[in-house]
Formats: structure tokens, C-alpha cells, sequence
């Protein structure tokens, strides 16, 4: 059985066992399409990076970090927040190389981030995919944070109510995988950009005050590219930012 699904199995103090250790500061990008990114990418966005920003691919490789990070849905990923997070987070990093590890798939209700449930629309398993993703990433350095935004697919009023008990249990799970039970988790509200939207940032600030070592970041005066549901590539360029202010806050604690 490979080492990942063991992660899935068993304990979590089984699981990582004999994880070796590196200096690669590492990121996990968590959620749908808004995580994901759907801005255009244009030549400015796509010669966006830095020699110590690092990606995981599809085919677990590291690489220089470019837009499209994600993988999701190649005919329609373009520029999210992830990478301006990175950049972000190399300020004063002292020459730490960063590794960021997509794991968004777009679409994506929470209830398809839990062991063995497939995502039909793309032929994937996003929780179990993710914990793969993480476990590999694991043997090149410390996992130090989660990025996390989803709800537009939760956001009618009856999965809204649901939405921070599911989430509080996902970020137990992505803990008991890491092995770290105070790992950072930010998360992104929604788009102010449909009344149902609000449904779920409502209920965000339940999770800071029930999860500790959680932080909601605002998405506040934040532009979509047009569709009334997904940030534009200035925006979430921004978004980035503030995820990154965010993650900040919470590892200074």
C-alpha cells in the first residue's frame, strides 16, 4: 500500500513516522475554483515568480511557482491568489525557498473533501488527492500553513448551516495528517458578489472562535472577472496578500 494511504488509515502519530526533514517552507492551497483561480493570465501574470518560489506539479515534481498553478481544470485555471501569497511570503524569509502545494478543484462542494468521496466532474478524489499531495511534499520540508477557500457550491441556506461543523472537521483531519494539531489555517471569505455568498460568510467567524490557530481574511472590495462569481486576476492577486498578512498573524502567535 503506498505510504500517502496509509495517512488516510491510520493513526496520525503512525502515519509520519519516518518523514525526513528539509528547509523548504511549504503551503497548502485548499478549495475550489476562487483557490484554484480562474483571472486571465495575461504575459504581466505570467512572468510573475521568484528563484525561491517553488510548485508542486501534477506529476509531483517541483518547479519554478507560475500561473496557472492549479491543474483542476486546465482549459480554464489562470491566476489565483496562491502565487502572490508566496511572493508575499518571501518578504524578509531570509532566503527560505517556498513550496506551494495546489490542491483546489473547482467546482467543489465540502463534502467532497472527506476520505474516498470522488468529485465526478473531474475524475478526482480531492481529499485523498490532497493528502497524497501533502505527504510527498512532506519529504521536502515542514508544512507550515493551509490556504483554504470554498462555499460558493455550499452557499444555499440548508448547506450553509452544515458548513462550520464540516469545515472544523476537515482541518482536524489535514492536521492529523501533518502531524502538527496548532497548524496555521487561513481562510477566505467569500465574494460579496451574490446574497447567497453571505450565507457562508456569515458563519466564517463561528470557525475562528471554535478552531484555534484559524483566521478569516476579508474579501473585502474585491472585483470578479465578469461572472458574478470568480475574482478577477487583480484581485486575487490581492487576496493573495492579505491571505499572506493573515498567515503571518497567525504564526507569530
Amino acid at each position: 500500500m503506498k505510504f500517502w494511504l496509509l495517512a488516510l488509515l491510520l493513526p496520525c502519530h503512525a502515519a509520519l513516522a519516518q518523514l525526513p526533514d528539509s528547509g523548504m517552507h511549504i503551503y497548502i492551497l485548499m478549495g475550489q475554483s476562487n483557490m484554484a483561480g480562474r483571472g486571465q493570465v495575461t504575459e504581466a501574470y505570467r512572468s510573475m515568480g521568484h528563484e525561491h518560489l517553488l510548485m508542486l506539479t501534477q506529476d509531483l515534481q517541483w518547479v519554478p511557482a507560475r500561473h496557472p498553478l492549479h491543474f483542476d481544470k486546465p482549459q480554464v485555471a489562470g491566476v489565483g491568489p496562491g502565487l502572490s501569497f508566496g511572493l508575499s511570503m518571501l518578504e524578509g524569509s531570509d532566503g527560505t525557498t517556498i513550496g506551494l502545494v495546489p490542491c483546489a478543484v473547482g467546482g467543489t462542494a465540502i463534502r467532497k473533501w472527506a476520505p474516498g468521496v470522488p468529485d465526478s466532474v473531474t475524475g478526482t478524489f480531492p481529499y485523498n488527492d490532497a493528502v497524497m499531495r501533502i505527504m510527498e511534499a512532506m519529504k521536502h520540508g515542514e508544512i507550515k500553513g493551509v490556504l483554504w477557500h470554498q462555499g460558493e457550491a455550499d452557499s444555499n441556506p440548508e448547506a450553509a448551516k452544515l458548513y462550520v461543523a464540516r469545515l472544523a472537521t476537515l482541518i482536524e483531519r489535514i492536521r492529523c495528517v501533518v502531524g502538527n494539531p496548532e497548524l496555521p489555517f487561513v481562510i477566505g471569505e467569500l465574494g460579496p458578489y451574490k446574497a447567497q455568498f453571505g450565507n457562508i460568510n456569515a458563519v466564517l467567524p463561528e470557525v475562528q472562535q471554535r478552531v484555534p490557530h484559524t483566521v478569516v481574511v476579508s474579501s473585502a472590495d474585491l472585483v470578479h472577472n465578469g461572472d458574478g462569481t470568480h475574482l478577477d486576476s487583480e484581485s486575487a492577486t490581492l487576496f493573495g496578500q492579505r491571505y499572506a498578512e493573515g498567515m503571518r498573524q497567525l504564526q507569530k502567535k
